[in-house]
């Protein structure tokens, strides 16, 4: 498997939740290339210095900030770590733990310090991954292709996936005949498939379940709609690579896999976009950022879209989600665009890190409410 570890929503919404004395949120750009990664070392530890100094401004206890420090400078100094990356870490620290995350997206270089964690980068790598799994399924054979963005695909071992069609049913071949000269697919090819595409499914089903990641199917024909129907992954997209895996690379898999993504994306934004011009007409979506603090305090927003380059330094009460915005970023203050998206997590509402362009009206954020306040 590659050198990624993306967070899953349930572990974002657990994220959320913690409150500390100090919470350091460190995102930066790395490489998956070991010879280069000094660069990316240094940055963390001029990320780490700037908490530092926040920190200090604020008076804070000086033990505890040094083992904060402690925990950021053992990952600095781990040399098996950053022999192993992707194109982004994310570090996030409290005097009492740690947490990294490896991310495919190329996310900006960024610190905040609080007493809760920043965690609108990491609803990018979730929200748009470029990352898939490629079910490369034939009746020769079948493979699942583990694909990031800028990263060379590689090939997962799954226990108990089948070698091929014929095997997986006990046969020899599926193409024998009868005295008719009838291939058996008539009446007995069909159910093979679907023989051979629930065992495909069982053996994806240990090491998919829980995860968000979208899946690709690579087929052809009558294989491809069979392993449809017995799919019990629901995140499978609904394009496929329609060409006969067998003669494809993994990296040429990779390679038609990102147009698939790109379409499913761009219609996922679409679809966001028009269902918010439907609610915006009924009084039940805004990009008012008070307005939405609001709604987010009382669980009243359905689907949020941010963007996740923006902060704006401040505040929002907890009780009635006043907004406060403050001049500059300081150990007193977190984002509040960040806040909004987290007490909109909390309250189980579906929320994507995005680019500006992506946000319907091009604001910071774009909130589709459950009902109007």
């Amino acid at each position: 498997m590659l050198y990624v570890d993306i967070p899953t929503r349930t572990e974002i919404a657990s994220l959320n939740g913690v409150r500390s004395d100090a919470c350091v949120s460190i995102y930066l750009e790395t490489t998956p290339l070991t010879q280069e990664s000094d660069a990316s070392r240094i940055a963390l530890g001029n990320l780490a210095r700037q908490a530092r100094e926040q920190l200090e401004a604020a008076g804070f206890d000086k033990r505890r900030l040094a083992d904060l420090m402690d925990q950021i400078d053992a990952v600095a100094s781990d040399e098996e770590f950053w022999r192993l990356q992707a194109n982004s870490l994310a570090v996030l620290a409290t005097p009492d733990r740690m947490w990294t995350f490896r991310l495919p997206n190329q996310l900006s270089a960024i610190v905040e310090v609080s007493d809760r964690f920043h965690l609108k980068p990491l609803l990018r790598a979730v929200t748009f991954p470029n990352s898939a799994y490629i079910l490369a399924l034939s009746e020769n054979a079948v493979r699942l292709v583990e694909m990031h963005a800028d990263l060379p695909p590689a090939t997962i071992r799954i226990d108990n996936l089948p070698k091929d069609a014929a095997s997986a049913v006990g046969k020899s071949t599926l193409n024998d005949r009868s005295a008719s000269g009838r291939v058996h697919g008539s009446e007995g090819q069909n159910v093979r498939f679907q023989q051979y595409a629930r065992k495909v499914d069982a053996a994806l089903r240990p090491f998919l379940g829980g995860l968000e990641t979208p899946l690709i199917l690579a087929a052809t024909g009558r294989l491809a709609s069979v392993f449809r129907s017995a799919c019990s992954y629901p995140h499978l997209l609904p394009d496929d690579i329609s060409d006969s895996p067998d003669r494809i690379t993994d990296l040429d898999l990779a390679q038609a896999a990102r147009a698939v993504l790109d379409t499913a994306y761009a219609r996922e934004i679409e679809d966001l976009k028009a269902l918010y011009e439907q609610r915006a007409s009924d009084g039940r979506a805004t990009s008012d950022i008070s307005y939405a603090a609001r709604a987010a305090t009382f669980g009243a927003i359905d689907t949020l879209l941010v963007d996740i380059d923006l902060v704006i330094p401040g505040t929002v009460d907890e009780e009635t989600g006043a907004i406060s915005i403050a001049d500059e970023a300081s150990a007193g203050t977190y984002g509040v665009i960040d806040e909004i998206a987290g007490r909109a997590l909390a309250s189980g509402a579906r929320v994507l890190g995005v680019r500006q362009s992506d946000i319907p009206g091009g604001g910071e954020m774009a909130a589709i409410l459950r009902f109007a306040l």
